[in-house]
């Protein structure tokens, strides 16, 4: 690759030429191109490893959190109400406080990263997750103060820091990501959302397996004692890999994307790019002094001239609508697996007294395990191997027409699957499909092209603005789910949830619409995907270099 150097060797050798000024906006111009090509054709190496390490814990963490609410809810009914299942609004209230925080989190997050810059974001949302998950573990009842009220207080606030890791992570692997492996890259940090929900069953499994003999052997009113330690171990383990992951998130660096193009300071992003390849530590020289390139800069006014634009602004619609219809059924299936695998009779305890509510529990967490195993995980390294070969806009399209027709299936066809054990069974197939396609399509897309597709001065927020419109379809999903799933029938009858699946189906048709409002991402720079021409981005430079100090005589 040609350096900067080089590249203007032309004008620099020419004698019939002027000499053209360093700071001239033509200089300035082929140094960042050139620095970003740096950047764009580095090979795969330990850095890139690392930062899919680290941001991929931080979806490990997000998904455990999230998802491991679905066996402690039930642990928490025998517990505080000595039934199998929460009642209504006790069960909204935990499982929808955290996509409500995750909401809030990912708009202020993804605004802060544009600004403050994403090094000294990343690493506080983590922390956020941290308290608010140890919180969750201590929290206790007393007569003024309700044990569901505290847990949706700290449930909304962990949402907040699991918000916060969804613009960052994603656009920081984005910018430091070459352009031949950035949607694998992404894809690799999003596949450990599956390994957390995965976690989450198999942690809840291993914690009821070790105190089976105190379940079994409690009396009938005692037991919920033993119950109450298992569902605190199993959240509170949450804070564990957030924990490990912290110091590595606290000392990442700034990506040269945002120092060049926000801060402006064009040296300073090509001595961190040359670090970052060679493997080394960037330093920064306080006392050094900063000449800032006049480049585009984020403003009320920039953003909506920018965004004003239909070219620019469908992309947005069109990133978050797909999230948001997406997020409609991933949502409305994974908060509430339990609930659905309780409605088709899957592992139904036939025993009595605190055997059933053992068996109950174990039941619960193996249909997760099997939910998580032989969907969702297989889903998320399909798109691996595809992502940077096939494309976003085909996996993304082909993910929404079959989960229309897995979701109609399952939907229309409800009461013939749930007929009989056998029945059952293809129940299970087609709901682990659906899993698998939601993954091998829009639940691995919808991360990575808003993390591709916008300038860098507007991509953490854009992100954050497409991943909140998801986790709106997330609580529109529990909502929804929570006050429908009895229509029709008695309380915990589930007599609503085939029309529910229906429902789903008909959001992922219109996925697909959305989905045609976007551009393939795959085998460009990020600079070709802002919609921004890129010749003349640099003018010049805003400051001055000092005058050279002379001898005095």
């Amino acid at each position: 690759m040609a350096s900067y150097h080089e590249q203007g060797s032309d004008h620099d050798s020419s004698p019939n030429e002027k000499e053209i000024p360093s700071n001239s906006g033509y200089v300035l111009d082929n140094r960042r191109r050139a620095a970003l090509a740096e950047v764009d054709n580095a090979k795969f190496s330990w850095f890139h490893a690392k930062v899919c390490i680290v941001a991929g814990v931080g979806f490990f963490t997000d998904a455990y959190d999230i998802f491991a609410i679905n066996i402690a809810s039930t642990m928490l009914a025998y517990v505080y109400y000595t039934t199998s299942g929460l009642p209504t609004e006790a069960d909204l209230g935990v499982k929808v406080a955290t996509p409500v925080g995750t909401l809030c989190g990912q708009l202020l997050f993804g605004w802060l990263a544009d600004v403050l810059g994403r090094k000294k974001m990343y690493g506080i949302e983590l922390l956020v997750i941290i308290v608010a998950t140890f919180g969750q573990a201590v929290s206790g009842t007393a007569p003024a103060v309700n044990i569901i009220g505290v847990l949706v207080t700290w449930r909304f606030l962990m949402g907040i820091g699991i918000g916060g890791d969804y613009p960052l992570s994603a656009v920081i692997s984005s910018e430091f990501a070459s352009t031949k492996i950035r949607g694998r890259m992404m894809t690799a940090v999003f596949a450990s959302q599956g390994w957390g929900n995965f976690a989450a069953a198999l942690v809840a499994y291993i914690i009821t397996a070790a105190f089976k003999n105190s379940i079994l052997e409690a009396p009938a009113t005692t037991h919920i004692h033993v119950i109450d330690k298992m569902w605190r171990l199993l959240i509170g383990l949450g804070a564990v890999p957030a924990v490990v992951a912290l110091y590595f998130r606290l000392t990442i660096p700034e990506t040269p994307r945002f120092t060049m193009d926000i801060e402006r300071n064009l040296d300073q992003a090509a001595t961190d790019i040359q670090a970052v390849l060679a493997g080394r530590q960037s330093h920064v020289d306080e006392d050094a002094f900063i000449q800032r390139i006049d480049a585009p800069k984020a403003t009320l006014a920039d953003f909506k001239a920018h965004f004003g634009k239909w070219e620019n602004f469908k992309i947005l619609f069109g990133t978050s609508y797909s999230w948001f219809a997406l997020d409609i059924a991933f949502y409305g299936l994974g908060l509430n697996s339990g609930i659905i695998l309780q409605a088709i009779g899957f592992g139904t305890p036939l025993t009595s007294g605190t055997r059933k509510v053992y068996d109950n529990l174990i039941n619960i967490c193996v249909g997760n395990l099997i939910l998580s195993a032989a969907g969702l995980i297989p889903g998320y390294y399909a798109s691996f191997l595809l992502i940077d070969k096939w494309g976003r806009r085909p996996i993304q399209l082909m993910g929404f027409t079959l989960l229309t027709i897995i979701f109609c299936i399952l939907g229309f066809g409800y009461d013939k699957l749930t007929a009989t054990p056998a029945a059952t069974k293809a129940f299970i197939f087609f709901y682990c499909l659906a899993n698998f396609f939601q993954n091998f399509g829009p639940n691995v897309t919808t991360f990575v092209i808003p993390g591709e597709i916008f300038p860098t001065r507007y991509r953490s927020t854009a992100h954050g603005i497409s991943a909140a419109s998801g986790k709106l379809g997330a609580i529109v999903a529990q909502v929804g789910f929570s006050k429908l799933k009895d229509i029709g029938g008695k309380f915990g009858s589930n007599h609503f949830v085939k029309h529910i699946l229906e429902i789903f189906a008909f959001f992922m048709l219109t996925g697909i619409f959305s989905t045609l409002l976007l551009p393939e991402t795959m085998g460009k720079t990020l600079e070709e995907l802002s919609n921004e021409d890129q010749k003349d981005f640099v003018k010049g430079t805003t400051t001055k270099p000092p005058a050279p100090i002379t001898d005095v005589v």
